[in-house]
């Protein structure tokens, strides 16, 4: 056996350069690059090992959560059959990774994190950043990384790392099994050499099947969709991630069920289709929401079936509702009790077709979704169209459609948490299957600008458009520079709503007037509260809109990052900003305040329990509407 003397450092480097995908004989690099902030804890074995083969690219980053987010983002744009490498140094470097891993694993999303740990060998323990335990000396804080990845090894032997890379891959690459991966390696073992088999370093293609569902599935899911009076489909992100969106369209049109998506799954069918419902569940349209609610079966497409989606198991009311399954992975195809199609959503939707012959819905459903469809395009336009609210500052309804009317209407816009997420789901009008990314899965703060990086990075010819609020802006800003850096342009839409616009909104829902949740000073917001006053009619977080903001300035701080920005007071000045953004070659941020009070409607519900008890009226009377909806959840059986 031919062997090569390398570090354990340099064997990573070295295998994770040589790993390729293969999906419909389109084979391409699994990795694109590692991302890392160097520290005691890997700079001279990780370190040193990507500056020994500089054709792995190493990526400078700002911030060890954010580089984790722009890997999944990048896997997500690239349906998940590419990803980066992310390593950090011991100790907080690589817990500030957690949350990044926790986003990619509940996401299904591919990307492989490298921490440095503690020594293996211990005698000089406990060294610094270490977390010591009197009960075992075989943990250390990377045993965090377990309950969010799919895959977890520590590496304490140099050795060890043959079957571990395998093992790692193996997950990575698999449609069902993906998320994020952690491999842990000590600080000393990362520099220790062994004489690795030149084999582990060849060229390695990991083909990415197209599973088929079981034929005897099949035959009963048809059954099923022949004897259901009002059948709707809800697609989820796993038909973006088989590239199925043309699959699904025919299928549409060859049997004329309407179409409702969840946020992962938006942009599947293109928004002007006459069968496409649009947004379901919690943040739905009224349009899914009432063929939902009367819905005898309902074809899940590679969605999860979250709280959102379900609307905390209040949608789907028909009182014998059944369900169809179409995921890859098993244990979201058997939820509800559904008939399970275990299996990839282009070939099953495919193969269920030829079942179907000619069955077609009935015209009474399909004029009731073209109907319900106008209706809500209608909808849409009409908040595009109500450029302001009643405090004189824009609407976020109408920023939105200045961004999908004015913006690049080949571009992808990025988002994640906050209001925007649920307003943006009914509202975006998505032309393309790409157009649309939204981590909502974990709805994760911050997510925006590094997740618009990573997008960037996938596919550098297309614009992106980052919408983001302040709340997570502060959160996480700091790998503007990273893009500014790369010469990777992206274009933020940065809406100041003077503090956390969504929770303030679900707190007031809550009887709690969103208490704690506007960026003013203390002394301002406590006396109401005291005073046990009813709050109703007040449009505010308890003391008005003439309030004494914090002294903070977010166009300054872009500037200050190296971005250049355009500073807008209306929607007509972000129409004209998208605009001469386009002719601007750098990271380009588009700075407007926005109304927090005014928001889109909702047409369903989701479950936020409220306090059983309060001295407060306000509350009292939320717990009784939250009583009257409880009772509407049912279990799918």
């Amino acid at each position: 056996m031919n062997i090569e003397r390398l570090t354990m450092a340099q064997a990573i480097v070295r295998f994770l350069r040589n790993q390729y995908s293969e999906r419909d004989g389109v084979e391409q690099r699994f990795f694109a690059g590692c991302f890392g902030i160097f520290g005691h804890g890997n700079v001279a074995g990780m370190g040193q090992a990507l500056q020994q083969y500089p054709d792995f690219r190493y990526y400078q980053t700002r911030n060890e959560q954010a580089m984790v987010h722009t890997a999944a983002a990048f896997a997500k744009h690239s349906n998940r059959l590419r990803t980066l490498a992310c390593t950090s140094s011991i100790g907080p470097g690589a817990t500030n990774m957690v949350t990044g891993a926790a986003t990619a694993t509940i996401n299904r999303l591919p990307v492989l994190l490298l921490p440095g740990d503690i020594f293996a060998r211990r005698n000089v323990a406990p060294v610094l950043q270490q977390l010591e335990s009197e009960h075992s000396q075989d943990i250390s804080v990377n045993d965090c990384f377990k309950a969010v990845s799919r895959y977890w090894d520590r590496i304490n032997r140099p050795d060890q790392l043959i079957t571990s890379l395998i093992e790692a891959m193996r997950v990575l690459a698999s449609p069902a099994d993906t998320g994020a991966v952690t491999l842990s390696i000590p600080q000393d073992v990362q520099t220790e050499a062994y004489n690795y088999p030149v084999e582990l370093f060849e060229k390695r293609v990991w083909r990415i099947p197209r599973s088929r569902p079981d034929l005897a599935a099949l035959r009963r899911a048809a059954d099923a969709i022949r004897n259901a009076h009002k059948p709707l489909i809800i697609a989820g992100g796993g038909v973006l991630y088989s590239e199925a969106s043309d699959a699904l369209k025919e299928f549409v049109e060859r049997f004329g069920i309407p179409v409702a998506e969840t946020t992962a799954g938006k942009g599947s069918l293109p928004h002007h289709h006459p069968l496409q419902l649009g947004a379901a569940g919690a943040t739905g349209t009224f349009a899914a929401e009432q063929v939902a609610d009367s819905a005898d079966l309902v074809i899940g497409i590679g969605t999860r079936y979250s709280d959102f989606t379900t609307a905390s198991k209040t949608a789907f009311k028909h009182p014998r509702v059944k369900f169809v399954n179409i995921n890859v992975a098993e244990f979201d195809a058997y939820k509800h009790c559904a008939i399970p199609l275990v299996g990839d959503a282009r070939v099953t939707m495919n193969e269920l077709s030829e079942l179907l012959a000619d069955y077609h819905n009935s015209d009474e459903n399909m004029a009731e979704a073209q109907r319900l469809h106008d209706e809500w395009e209608a909808e849409v336009q009409r908040n595009y169209d109500s450029h302001t609210a009643d405090s004189g500052l824009p609407y976020q309804g109408a920023l939105i459609g200045a961004v999908n009317d004015h913006g690049d209407p080949d571009a992808v816009m990025v988002c994640a948490a906050g209001s925007l997420p649920g307003d943006m789901h009914k509202l975006w009008r998505a032309r393309h299957p790409k157009q649309f990314h939204l981590e909502y899965g974990y709805s994760c703060m911050g997510y925006e600008i590094a997740g618009g990086l990573g997008i960037k990075m996938a596919e550098p010819e297309r614009e992106v458009y980052v919408m983001v609020g302040d709340g997570s802006y502060l959160m996480m800003n700091t790998d503007l520079i990273t893009s500014i850096q790369e010469g990777y342009k992206l274009t933020l839409i940065l809406m100041d709503n003077s503090g956390f616009r969504s929770i303030g909104f679900l707190s007031r829902s809550l009887g709690q007037n969103g208490f704690g949740t506007r960026y003013i000073f203390p002394d301002q917001v406590e006396a109401p509260h005291r005073n046990n006053q009813s709050f109703d009619g007040l449009p505010t977080d308890a003391v008005g809109y003439d309030v004494n903001a914090l002294p903070v300035d977010l166009a300054a701080n872009a500037e200050s990052l190296g971005c250049h920005v355009i500073r807008c007071q209306s929607v007509s000045d972000v129409v004209q900003a998208l605009q001469d953004a386009r002719s601007i070659d750098r990271t380009t941020v588009i700075y407007v305040p926005n109304d927090r009070y005014l928001g889109v409607p909702g047409y369903s519900w989701w479950d936020v329990p409220v306090a059983e008890v309060s001295e407060l009226d306000s509350v009292n009377a939320a717990r009784e509407e939250w009583e009257e909806m409880r009772a509407q959840e049912k279990y799918y059986l």
